[in-house]
């Protein structure tokens, strides 16, 4: 199974498990992802979900290929489905991030409450890489916890940066040894549960409620954008050249 859902007490853990394309999702993995969020927020009995990658990766963004020939069109499309329901989460949200985490690998970390990631885990946004715009209320939520200019250097350059770097940032709790961030992140996923659910669904709606009309907002109008973009002759170029293995030419792009 791509995605492995597990319970360990009153902790759901969804775990995206296709290490032989370093957990890079497609639109099935979405759809199954969104469908455990949500069978897990009708459940009484789960209090507190844990997101994780496997085999020492978190998630290589989408599967370009999968991506490419079901692009994601309408407000059902699986990803978005995947994106409302993380965002508007109820219950506490807890990821553990070892390895790689690339587009939306970690633009899915700003929804969480709590984030765990390995000392030796990397973080990329290369959306302008690809000809395309941030998606998941990225554009808004990165500026929000690192500032603007830390947020535009990610955001525009798209360029990798280390654990390190996203622990000052401010979208990452602590970091561990890459051996030790998954049972972590499900030790304070443990420790969450046994909280009174309804106090830690009342301070979480507090803290969110102001933005969240905000984010949904800022989710759609990066859709349309993202869904433009994808058409547009800078993302074939880049796509072309990611396929065959070449850097991509934009000098006669406008």
């Amino acid at each position: 199974m791509d995605i492995q859902i597990e319970r360990t007490g009153d902790v759901t853990t969804i775990a995206i498990n296709r290490p032989g394309r370093k957990n890079a999702i497609t639109a099935a993995m979405y759809q199954t992802m969104a469908d455990a969020l949500a069978d897990a927020h009708s459940d009484d009995t789960v209090r507190a979900i844990l997101l994780r990658g496997s085999a020492g990766i978190f998630c290589a963004g989408n599967d370009l290929e999968d991506f490419l020939k079901t692009p994601p069109v309408g407000e059902d499309a699986p990803v978005f489905r995947f994106l409302r329901a993380i965002s508007s989460a109820e219950k506490p949200l807890v990821a553990a991030v070892a390895g790689a985490a690339v587009g939306i690998g970690t633009t899915m970390l700003l929804h969480c409450d709590l984030v765990y990631a390995a000392d030796t885990a990397t973080f990329a946004l290369p959306f302008t890489q690809l000809g395309l715009c941030p998606e998941a209320a990225s554009s808004l939520l990165l500026q929000r916890v690192a500032g603007y200019q830390a947020a535009a250097e990610k955001l525009m350059l798209g360029e990798a940066f280390d654990a390190h770097e996203a622990l000052r940032m401010g979208f990452v709790n602590r970091l561990l040894p890459a051996a030790e961030v998954d049972a972590f992140a499900l030790q304070q996923a443990q420790k969450l549960a046994a909280l009174p659910p309804a106090s830690l669904r009342v301070t979480k709606s507090l803290m969110k409620r102001a933005s969240q009309h905000e984010i949904q907002t800022q989710m759609t109008d990066e859709a349309v954008h993202f869904a433009k973009m994808l058409l547009a002759p800078a993302a074939r170029e880049a796509f072309s050249a990611f396929f065959e293995k070449r850097k991509p030419d934009f000098r006669s792009i406008s």
